[in-house]
């Protein structure tokens, strides 16, 4: 069933300034962009903060005048640099950590749900395996494949023409 409004209709509207628009693109997206970063980061409480930083985000840019039928292209776009930054952050964050002297903590006895633990070692293990791909392989992958995007929606998305999009999908589907 298709929404009542159009992504671009409240995308003009959003350009306009208007907050309850941008809630309504939140609310009809978030979820898939939690998705899109949990599958990437293999971790449940990441998403949350960066599919929020995906709106704020988009609300900052929300002079940008977007094609119709690709508002959901640019929010992935975006969640594509925001989990880029949020890589970027943890691997300085690692390398800051390996400078200091090693400290021993005790490990948390809190409980834990079960299907979360193993949904993430899950998701750690498919990461690890997709190491052997290049980061725009595993990008437009993961946007074409995991987000179900159209390869015209993961071009967009990725600033990138159509045709570099289905070949490094087919690259990825052939190394893995």
């Amino acid at each position: 069933m298709r929404p009542a409004t159009s992504d671009f209709e409240l995308w003009s509207r959003v350009n306009a300034a208007d907050a309850e628009a941008l809630g309504l693109l939140f609310k009809r997206y978030q979820k898939s962009i939690y998705n899109y970063c949990f599958r990437q980061l293999g971790d449940w409480a990441a998403p949350v903060d960066l599919s929020s930083v995906v709106f704020l985000e988009a609300w900052r840019r929300r002079d940008k005048e977007l094609v119709p039928d690709f508002v959901r292209a640019w929010l992935f776009g975006i969640a594509t640099n925001v989990v880029r930054n949020r890589k970027r952050s943890e691997r300085r964050h690692r390398a800051a950590l390996l400078r200091l002297p090693v400290e021993y903590r005790t490990p948390s006895h809190a409980d834990d749900a079960d299907a979360r633990l193993d949904a993430e070692y899950d998701m750690r293990v498919i990461l690890a395996g997709l190491e052997r791909l290049r980061r725009s392989e595993k990008e437009a992958l993961a946007l074409c494949v995991w987000s179900d995007l159209s390869y015209e929606e993961a071009a967009v998305a990725l600033n990138v023409p159509v045709g570099t999009v289905k070949s490094r999908v087919a690259r990825a589907r052939q190394r893995l």
